[in-house]
């Protein structure tokens, strides 16, 4: 049971990971478009910059899962990297715990305005999209991050301190 649920983690952080750089390589592909397009020929796309916008978001908390699952992301660490191992452990699985806290309670805050946005119908200005759409990757990435460092929390047992810059947990 424990393989398959560290296949799914897999194949999810995976996932993860490619909707991001698509979302990434978009708006770059916009972007470089757009340049060429008022430079070369005087004109500019109206949508680029809220695709552009709306595409980085995305990214950004669609990736949060995998690098909080791993524990790469920022965390300010300077005094319990001076504690005893037994004590930056306990702090570790507790800042992983309020993170989980935390991630969980935004979602939770955050969705009855996507779910406001999706009833009236909000659009963007320029480029016609529903507000729900983009506005939705704040509570599913937070989630999903909460998620990915609950199981990792689970699967692994401990904090971050065993994590090395380039382990991952494919075992």
């Amino acid at each position: 049971m424990r393989n398959i649920v560290i296949r799914f983690i897999n194949a999810l952080m995976a996932t993860l990971r490619v909707a991001a750089g698509t979302m990434l390589i978009a708006s770059v592909g916009i972007n470089f478009v757009n340049i060429i397009g008022r430079y070369v020929f005087s004109t500019s796309i109206t949508w680029a910059e809220e695709a552009m916008l709306f595409l980085m978001i995305g990214g950004i908390f669609l990736g949060a899962g995998p690098v909080g699952y791993l524990g790469r992301h920022i965390h300010m660490d300077i005094v319990v990297l001076a504690l005893p191992p037994r004590m930056r452990r306990f702090f570790e699985i507790f800042s992983d715990l309020v993170t989980i806290a935390t991630c969980v309670a935004l979602a939770v805050f955050a969705w009855p305005v996507v779910s406001m946005l999706a009833e009236l119908d909000q659009r963007s200005d320029t480029a016609n999209i529903p507000l729900a759409i983009p506005q939705s990757a704040l509570p599913i990435g937070l989630l999903l991050t909460a998620f990915l460092i609950a199981m990792r929390l689970i699967l692994h047992g401990h904090g971050r301190s065993e994590i090395g810059p380039r382990q991952d947990f494919d075992h």
